[in-house]
């Protein structure tokens, strides 16, 4: 007699959920916010308010998932806290030295282009292209329409064009 895999039923432990995926949350923070620091703020904020409810969340199918959520929400939260309001700063690219690597550059440039989106833009950008999550989903963690989802995607690529010309005109410099 074969038996079917068993549903969810026994919760998993916070230390088990927080210790096999609180690399992803803070990879999915860093995407977010751009900063070391305010990634790992965002992930324990988030870790924090799930402890409480870990009865109810720990027994849920994927509770990854639903940390997933509580992180994307705290930093959509962030823009209404003005002590966590960040400024690109334009000049940086002037007071760069020049034996900076050219991905680590690459990389920065990318950055600072997606730290010009709205926070609602940027992540469903990250969760469409970092984390390669479908439309409803994004829409489900975001707590919109799978429509909002993909107008929002619209428009932070139609920005993020806009931002670099030169992408749009392709080789021809």
């Amino acid at each position: 007699m074969t038996r079917e895999p068993e549903s969810r039923q026994q919760p998993r432990s916070f230390d088990e959920v927080v210790a096999s995926n609180e690399r992803r949350l803070l990879r999915v923070a860093y995407m977010l916010s751009g900063n070391v620091h305010s990634a790992e703020d965002l992930v324990q904020t988030a870790l924090i308010r799930a402890y409480p409810k870990w009865h109810r969340i720990g027994g849920l199918e994927y509770p990854e998932a639903y940390l997933r959520r509580m992180v994307v929400n705290e930093f959509l939260s962030w823009r209404r806290r003005l002590t966590n309001r960040e400024v690109p700063i334009a000049e940086m690219t002037e007071t760069a030295s020049e034996d900076i690597a050219g991905r680590q550059a690459q990389r920065d440039a990318t950055w600072r282009l997606l730290a010009t989106l709205p926070r609602q833009q940027r992540a469903v950008l990250v969760l469409r292209y970092y984390e390669d999550l479908p439309d409803e989903e994004i829409a489900d963690v975001l707590g919109c329409k799978a429509s909002t989802v993909r107008s929002n995607a619209a428009r932070a690529l139609a920005g993020l064009r806009a931002a670099v010309p030169e992408l749009n005109e392709g080789d021809s410099t």
